[in-house]
């Protein structure tokens, strides 16, 4: 009788093994890839005059903010790491003219903590679910710290930490969104499981926060072709003949 219990129980053992070994549930599979449809397009050039406005407290100093013509050397042989060419909303390059940057001055009255913002006239919102944010820079190799201001679907308003300054040229910074809290309330939220049609992140500004230790004299810094990774895929599964809640 032992005998007989000895081998079913070695049997058992071995189901329980062959199962815990076998090809994983094809439910599982591929759920992260396989409903994204990521896309990266240019979302703000700096291209037009007026569009964008810096502002320092008058009690710390004054900014004069325009467009110039230049910017980062555009990739090719010689540049492996430049510019891409401009893209259009479907990712592909666009042809538009990016002949401007938009350029700041910052004249210091002295030294201390002090920030200075970086605001466009309206809110640029990104279609879909955002991943990560990018814009070239030019910082004079200041240990000033860029931070970016962005709006969620409830329109509160967060910064996120772009990087340090502290490089001479064009530098390329990116920032990456952090996914929201599963409950769809907390953290930055992207898409609120009650309205498929609405969704997506608010650009509304950028701020530098300066180093009290280099903030002085005159600081000049240039930005150029913000762009954005984004997952496209919930938009572009949107019903159709859903109803608009906008009356």
């Amino acid at each position: 009788m032992k005998r007989y219990l000895s081998v079913i129980v070695v049997l058992l053992f071995a189901a329980v093994l062959y199962a815990q070994s076998g090809d994983p549930d094809p439910a599982g599979i591929g759920i992260d890839t396989a409903q994204q449809k990521l896309r990266e397009e240019s979302i703000e050039r700096f291209e037009i005059d007026g569009y964008w406005r810096s502002y320092i407290a008058p009690d710390k100093g004054s900014s004069y903010t325009r467009l110039f013509k230049g910017g980062p050397a555009v990739r090719d042989d010689e540049h492996p790491a430049g510019k891409e060419p401009i893209l259009d909303g479907d990712g592909n390059e666009a042809g538009l003219a990016d002949e401007y940057v938009l350029g700041t001055r910052i004249d210091f009255l002295h030294r201390g903590h002090t920030s200075i913002t970086f605001s466009p006239l309206h809110p640029i919102p990104i279609e879909g679910i955002t991943k990560s944010v990018s814009v070239w820079v030019a910082g004079r190799n200041y240990n000033h710290e860029l931070k970016l201001l962005i709006e969620d679907f409830f329109g509160r308003s967060y910064e996120l930490y772009i990087g340090t300054l502290n490089f001479q040229g064009w530098k390329k910074l990116t920032v990456a969104i952090p996914p929201q809290a599963e409950d769809g309330k907390n953290g930055i939220v992207q898409r609120n499981y009650h309205y498929n049609n609405q969704m997506g992140i608010k650009i509304v500004g950028m701020r530098i926060d300066c180093d009290p230790m280099e903030a002085y004299g005159s600081y000049y810094v240039y930005f150029d072709d913000m762009r954005a990774v984004t997952d496209l895929f919930a938009e572009q599964n949107i019903d159709d003949d859903d109803m608009v809640d906008s009356w």
